[in-house]
């Protein structure tokens, strides 16, 4: 019974939308235009915006003032990953800014659930984070407030790092738990990777350098999307 509890989660799992959502925190800042153009072209399915402070994580990248910018600059939906300390202060203004997504980690927050419902309230989709070595328990009654659940597969803070194997079976873990649930891998997900990360129950793939690292961030999108089968 519990074999077959696993293939339907399995099966359930890989019925939902395969989404490639492309890091902007690895594009040229300079040509910011075309690079959203290049992924919106390639069948990405989100743009992923990384909010970094200095403090839950070691950088800073950009605030809702910049997420703004960018939102009036694609037709994709805003996906915004708050690695910040404090999120109840921000999420207010991340909704005004165009977020159609708004994930904040569980490490950051002592009212979880209060969070998640004032991200519900501005009318936005609530979705909660976890790192590498923070165990799935810690979110565990959440799961049913949340639209998404972002797994990283790398300690947050920096681009270009390697996957973190572990986390393909946290995702596992996930799928077993909440077979219709949108998961969110980010961290190291590339070519030659992201097969595995959707066998293990991943349909929403964070990509930053693997993408706009490249020559041709369309082509390589493209190719992506494809992989997938999204």
């Amino acid at each position: 019974m519990r074999g077959l509890f696993r293939e339907l989660s399995y099966i359930l799992g890989m019925s939902l939308k395969q989404i490639i959502a492309p890091s902007v925190l690895n594009a040229n800042f300079l040509e910011l235009g075309k690079g959203l153009n290049a992924i919106e072209n390639g069948g990405a399915g989100l743009v992923h915006l990384d909010i970094m402070d200095g403090h839950f994580v070691p950088n800073i990248s950009f605030g809702p003032g910049i997420s703004a910018c960018i939102g009036k600059g694609t037709k994709l939906p805003l996906d915004c990953h708050l690695m910040i300390e404090n999120p109840e202060k921000y999420v207010g203004e991340f909704a005004k800014a165009g977020a159609s997504i708004i994930s904040v980690h569980a490490e950051t927050t002592n009212h979880l659930d209060r969070l998640l419902h004032q991200i519900k309230e501005l009318g936005v989709k609530p979705a909660v984070a976890i790192n590498p070595a923070t165990p799935l328990e810690s979110i565990k009654w959440v799961l049913d407030i949340v639209d998404m659940v972002l797994i990283m597969s790398v300690n947050p803070g920096f681009g270009g790092q390697s996957l973190i194997p572990y986390c393909l079976d946290k995702i596992r873990e996930l799928r077993q738990l909440k077979p219709e649930l949108d998961i969110q891998i980010d961290g190291g997900v590339k070519l030659d990777n992201i097969l595995a990360c959707k066998e293990a129950g991943a349909n929403v793939f964070v990509v930053g350098s693997a993408i706009f690292g490249t020559a041709d961030p369309e082509a390589t999108c493209r190719e992506f999307v494809k992989k997938v089968g999204g």
